[in-house]
């Protein structure tokens, strides 16, 4: 088994409390985050954000080794989630993550390329964690197999 850290600190309460998160790795070190970073547009980063990221890297991935299982070795995948936070009751939910795949991936079928997005999707680990609808939208680069 694998587990990973990250940690968050906040110091103040509500809207102008201010915050920082760190990650195990290194890569986020007291990245700045806050109220205005994650209703607003302020420089830092947010929940939101974060778990977009890990979604898009974890579907491209989980893609990745699908299209490895059937014998495919080159191509190009570029994934984006899009994470809704809408209002739920007096709080808010996380309600869905949209994912888009843009696919450059030579010598396989598009409708079996998106069959295994489709799978990919369903079994990346971060789709099954989260508990929101979730979406694809695969568009094939021009040149790729139809």
């Amino acid at each position: 088994m694998i587990t990973r850290t990250a940690s968050a600190r906040y110091e103040g309460m509500g809207k102008s409390g201010k915050g920082w998160i760190s990650t195990q790795s290194g890569v986020l070190h007291d990245q700045r985050y806050g109220f205005n970073t994650r209703f607003e547009n302020e420089p830092g980063t947010n929940p939101e954000e974060l778990i977009a990221a890990a979604h898009a890297g974890c579907f491209a991935m989980a893609l990745s080794f699908e299209l490895a299982k059937v014998g495919v070795e080159d191509g190009t995948l570029e994934a984006e989630a899009r994470v809704k936070l809408d209002q739920d009751g007096t709080g808010f939910k996380v309600s869905r993550s949209d994912l888009r795949l843009r696919a450059s991936v030579p010598g396989i079928e598009e409708a079996r390329l998106r069959e295994l997005a489709e799978s990919a999707k369903a079994n990346c680990p971060i789709s099954k964690l989260l508990n929101a609808e979730t979406s694809l939208d695969v568009e094939i680069a021009a040149g790729a197999s139809a």
